[in-house]
């Protein structure tokens, strides 16, 4: 039976991927390697592209990645902004947050960090 193409021409979604992957990092290694080769999606292409888009950033930046996997085994990605609480230790200096939330802090943000993180 041959594959016909969706109405419009329009690609047919197999699936999201959502991975962190670290900037500049990205290798056919775990968990990039496993996630994009159950869907049959170029490994290569996808390391190269990513290390590429995040060579300005500072290395190791957690990068959550969201991949839409095509039917024909092409597919598109979009970065996301790393997390709040990551941006907030950079800025702060801190290593670990509170053992116990609610019961200890770990430091506080002072207004001049609020201002530099564009934080409300």
């Amino acid at each position: 039976m041959s594959k016909k193409a969706a109405p419009g021409g329009a690609r047919t979604v197999a699936g999201l991927i959502r991975l962190v992957v670290p900037a500049g990092k990205a290798a056919p290694a775990p968990p990039v390697g496993p996630a994009l080769g159950q869907k049959g999606l170029n490994l290569m292409e996808f390391c190269k592209s990513f290390n590429d888009k995040t060579k300005d950033f500072k290395e190791s930046t957690p990068i959550p990645v969201v991949i839409t996997a095509f039917s024909d085994r092409t597919f598109t990605y979009e970065m996301k902004t790393p997390q709040t609480t990551y941006l907030i230790k950079q800025a702060t200096g801190i290593k670990y947050g509170a053992g116990r939330p609610g019961d200890e802090s770990a430091e506080g943000v002072r207004i001049l960090h609020r201002k530099h993180t564009n934080m409300p």
